[in-house]
C-alpha cells in the first residue's frame, strides 16, 4: 500500500470525523438502551427483529464473558492498541478511499465499545435478530444481541477484505 500522489494530498480528518460519527451513534443508542430498558428487557419490532438491552463482558459471540473480569482489560488494551494502530494505519494511507473507510468503521466501532468497558464494565448490546433457521446453531434462532460499534467493526473488516481482493486483482 504505497503512498500515491492523490494520498498525500489526503487527509486524514474526513476518516477520523466518520469513526466520530459512528462512535457518537454508538454510544448515542446505548445511552437509550441503559436509561429505557433494564437488562434482560425486549420490544418485538418484527417477526425477526427485537430491541433488548443486553450486557456483554466478553467479546464477540460473548467470548471469555464469564472469565472472571480480568477480560474487561484485556479487551480494553486491545482495543486501545487496535485504535492507535489504526490511526497510524490511517496517516499513512488517507487518499485509498476503501483502505480507509474499513479503518475508520473499525476504529469508531473500537473505541464505542472501549468506552463502554471503561464505563460501565461490560459492552451495551441491543439488536436482535432472530430466525428459525438459526435454531441449530443460536438458542432460539437468535442471533447474538450486539450493537452500532460491532455492525461498524463488522462493515469494516468486511470492507477490509475487499480491498485486499481488489489490490490484489489490480482492479482498484
Amino acid at each position: 500500500m504505497a503512498r500515491t500522489t492523490a494520498g498525500a494530498r489526503a487527509s486524514v480528518w474526513p476518516w477520523l470525523g466518520w469513526a466520530l460519527l459512528i462512535l457518537l451513534l454508538d454510544q448515542f443508542t446505548k445511552t437509550l438502551i441503559l436509561g429505557y430498558y433494564q437488562l434482560g428487557d425486549a420490544t418485538r419490532v418484527t417477526s425477526f427483529f427485537n430491541i433488548v438491552r443486553a450486557h456483554n463482558t466478553g467479546a464477540a459471540f460473548s467470548f471469555l464473558a464469564s472469565a472472571g473480569g480480568w477480560q474487561r482489560w484485556l479487551f480494553t488494551g486491545i482495543g486501545v492498541a487496535a485504535a492507535v494502530f489504526i490511526v497510524w494505519q490511517l496517516r499513512q494511507h488517507p487518499g485509498q478511499r476503501l483502505f480507509a473507510f474499513a479503518l475508520s468503521s473499525i476504529l469508531g466501532g473500537a473505541v464505542g465499545n472501549v468506552v463502554d468497558r471503561l464505563l460501565h464494565g461490560y459492552v451495551v448490546d441491543m439488536l436482535d435478530f432472530h430466525w428459525a433457521f438459526l435454531a441449530g446453531i443460536f438458542p432460539g434462532g437468535h442471533f447474538p444481541a450486539f450493537n452500532i460499534a460491532d455492525a461498524g467493526i463488522t462493515v469494516g473488516a468486511a470492507c477490509l477484505v475487499l480491498d485486499e481482493l481488489l489490490r490484489v486483482r489490480g482492479t482498484r
